[in-house]
């Protein structure tokens, strides 16, 4: 019974550590105050839409290189 109680207690703590960290990390990146923040934030957002499209399993597995939509970017810039 010593053993159960042990084991609930440990995960009970586990649970409230990682939930605090959460709440922690969440409060931190929760708004962006500046202009510049708001800036790397859209261009991270861009850059993560741009790699979900050209690295996708069709785009890597099934198509030729230059077939991409990064080439094509890339090419008439």
């Amino acid at each position: 019974m010593t053993a159960l109680l042990t084991l609930f207690g440990v995960l009970s703590g586990a649970c409230v550590l990682l939930i605090g960290v959460l709440v922690r990390r969440t409060g931190r990146r929760a708004r962006t105050e500046s202009h510049e923040g708001l800036r790397i934030e859209r261009e991270a957002l861009i850059q993560a839409q741009i790699d979900r499209v050209s690295y996708n399993a069709r785009a890597v597995h099934n198509s030729l290189p230059t077939a991409t939509d990064a080439f094509q970017r890339k090419k008439s810039t």
